[in-house]
């Protein structure tokens, strides 16, 4: 089947590689070569383009579903922020097509599963944490759109829309409907009392980059101004692996610890902020597996739902620490959610 962005992608390339090869000072441009680098959950995907010892990242974002605008404006807030981003050495927003920096190959995500150690896993995610606060201390209103009660909500609505008609392949009874109106009432409440800062919104192990120091930071074109414990809770709560319960609280108090002597804006005990990022998680992984099952039926992306697993245990863990969620617990048991 011909691929039309792609000859259109082969169209546009050489004179932006020249451009970046100037840029970076390489020379001359040798025989490169263009591969699939990796897809997301968009309609996003990537090239890498190869020539010897020299590398470039190519985004292709179809601008009739993705606008590369944000991320190009967020790309220049982190780096205002001190983050490690991918230059940006050529960007055609008409058309869709950015070339970036090449970070490497390997994300936190592929390095945690290859096997690091402890003090390894321990400097990565310091790096994370110090990348992270530095973002979130380079914050201020009427920059980034509200992460407000309306797109929260929206999101939650995922689960019941997606996941329980689609992927159940059922409807919620009136005594589901009012316990999920119960807790959806219980986490707008208790998240939109948060203080607001720049949110990532996909802050996890997929989306950092492995190097030395802090991490490459890629995936941010959907931050958004909203709750402060989201970023830290998607980092060690994530998609596609597990901590142990021990480790996930650890973590979250490593981040706290840090983000009180930088002076943010987080709860003087630790037990309210582990009650904020454990709230603000449910509202997350609901998202999340509204979003997987949206994937699967409407996008023919099955293979996310084999994560689902992985967010109904982080629901059920939330659920057995705090009486607040027994609304969560009585639906998961009646629409027979079990990890």
């Amino acid at each position: 089947m011909m691929d039309a962005r792609l000859t259109l992608l082969q169209d546009w390339l050489p004179a932006h590689v020249q451009q970046a090869y100037a840029l970076q000072g390489w020379g001359e441009v040798g025989q490169g070569s263009l591969a699939a680098a990796s897809a997301d959950a968009s309609f996003r995907r990537y090239f890498r383009w190869q020539d010897g010892s020299h590398s470039l990242i190519v985004m292709d974002a179809p601008p009739e579903q993705e606008d590369c605008g944000p991320f190009v404006r967020i790309a220049g807030l982190l780096a205002e922020a001190g983050v490690r981003t991918p230059r940006i050495f050529a960007a055609d927003l008409q058309q869709g097509f950015l070339l970036l920096e090449d970070m490497g190959a390997s994300t936190y995500l592929q390095s945690i599963r290859e096997g690091v150690s402890t003090s390894q896993l321990d400097a990565m995610f310091d790096g994370a944490i110090r990348s992270l606060i530095r973002w979130q201390l380079s914050s201020r209103p009427d920059v980034l759109p509200e992460y407000d009660q309306a797109i929260l909500l929206r999101e939650l609505q995922l689960f019941p829309d997606w996941y329980v008609a689609r992927q159940l392949g059922r409807d919620l009874s009136a005594t589901e409907q009012a316990d999920w109106s119960e807790l959806t009432d219980l986490l707008l409440t208790q998240i939109q009392a948060e203080p607001k800062v720049f949110v990532h919104r996909d802050y996890m192990p997929r989306n950092l980059m492995t190097a030395e120091g802090e991490p490459g930071v890629l995936d941010f074109q959907d931050a958004l101004y909203g709750p402060l414990s989201y970023d830290a809770t998607s980092l060690f709560a994530d998609a596609f692996y597990s901590w142990s319960v021990d480790q996930h609280q650890a973590w979250l108090e490593r981040y706290w610890t840090a983000a009180r002597e930088a002076g943010l804006p987080v709860p003087e005990a630790l037990a309210a902020f582990l009650g904020q990022s454990r709230l603000m998680g449910v509202q997350r992984h609901l998202k999340v597996l509204g979003i997987f099952a949206r994937i699967c039926h409407r996008d023919g992306k099955p293979h996310y739902l084999q994560d689902a697993p992985r967010f109904i245990g982080y629901l059920r863990q939330a659920c057995a620490v705090d009486t607040r969620l027994a609304p969560l617990e009585r639906l998961l048991d009646s629409l027979g959610l079990q990890q």
